[in-house]
């Protein structure tokens, strides 16, 4: 499916390009003229950024259900990205970094997008459980609350440049891939799901209950809180390139979860394909759907995770109850 995607997301566009053409260019050939060019320089960092993207939402969402035992965990619905949105556009506006290049720009994403899970977090957890319900409502919260600081930082910059940033990063998009922009992102991709891998046994004592996990030797206290730290360092460096692209960490993981079970040994490598696979998909479609116009590929993720979302929420609260 990943290649399939991939291919796709390189051949087709307001220039279609025989697939043939495409893999002879991956292989080297340059004899494909212009092809060449829409490949190599304008397609192809589109394409892995998608799936850089792509895979690390699905990785941190696959890891947060886990971490907070709850099916509707995601990077977008617990405020994380909108945290990450909140400190990038901060960061421009201070004119405290230039470019998507700068450490300045992932390093304020990550400190928003910590500051947002710690809040979600402390105000859902009460009385030492945790429920779909308030963990929506605490998501919900912190994102009325970080829309409304970064609105407050446009108002006071009221620069044209600002009012584009803050819309790429509450839309996202992948149009901005440069092969400059790759580097950062695709090694936070590569020590995260590394570092989450070696953590797959802790992850899967998580899925029998906080009580069973301490029993089982697991600090979950410590565990927990560092995961946290790493899944907000991953989200803020995939924000910083990408903006708030919403639902990937909540389908994705669901789907790969009826593949191969819940073990995240086998689950953390398929969902980050299969992240990687949406999301090429999902910006493919939104430069083709209204061309030569293009639509936000976080639009699109919403719209399609959007009703995903009021199941798994539906589901849940037939149990708990929308309030916990």
């Amino acid at each position: 499916m990943f290649a399939v995607a991939a291919v796709a997301g390189l051949a087709l566009g307001p220039v279609r390009i025989p697939a043939g053409d495409v893999l002879r260019i991956l292989a080297g050939d340059t004899g494909a003229g212009p092809f060449t060019t829409i490949v190599r320089d304008v397609r192809l960092p589109r394409v892995l950024l998608g799936a850089v993207v792509g895979a690390g939402l699905a990785v941190v969402g696959t890891v947060l259900q886990a971490l907070v035992r709850n099916p509707v965990a995601d990077p977008f619905l617990l405020g994380i990205s909108s945290g990450a949105s909140t400190g990038a556009v901060l960061v421009v506006v201070l004119g405290l970094g230039a470019g998507a290049t700068s450490f300045a720009l992932p390093a304020g994403a990550f400190v928003g997008s910590l500051g947002a899970l710690v809040a979600v977090y402390a105000m859902a957890r009460r009385g030492g459980t945790m429920t779909t319900g308030r963990l929506v409502l605490a998501g919900v919260a912190v994102q009325y609350i970080l829309s409304a600081l970064t609105s407050l930082v446009l108002v006071t910059a009221a620069e044209a440049e600002h009012l584009r940033a803050v819309l790429f990063w509450t839309l996202g998009g992948l149009g901005g891939a440069r092969w400059d922009a790759l580097l950062l992102p695709a090694v936070a991709l590569a020590v995260g799901t590394a570092v989450l891998m070696a953590l797959a046994r802790p992850l899967d004592l998580l899925l029998v209950g906080e009580e069973g996990a301490t029993v089982l030797g697991l600090d979950t206290g410590r565990f927990r809180a560092a995961v946290f730290v790493l899944a907000s360092l991953v989200t803020g460096v995939l924000v910083a390139v990408s903006g708030a692209i919403g639902f990937v960490g909540l389908v994705v993981p669901h789907a790969a979860r009826m593949a191969v079970g819940a073990g995240h040994r086998a689950l953390l490598p398929v969902s980050a394909l299969g992240g990687a696979a949406f999301l090429i998909f999902a910006d493919l479609l939104a430069r083709t759907v209204a061309a030569p116009a293009e639509v936000p590929v976080g639009v699109l993720t919403a719209l399609a995770g959007g009703p995903c979302f009021l199941w798994l929420l539906r589901r849940s609260s037939r149990t708990e109850g929308i309030t916990g």
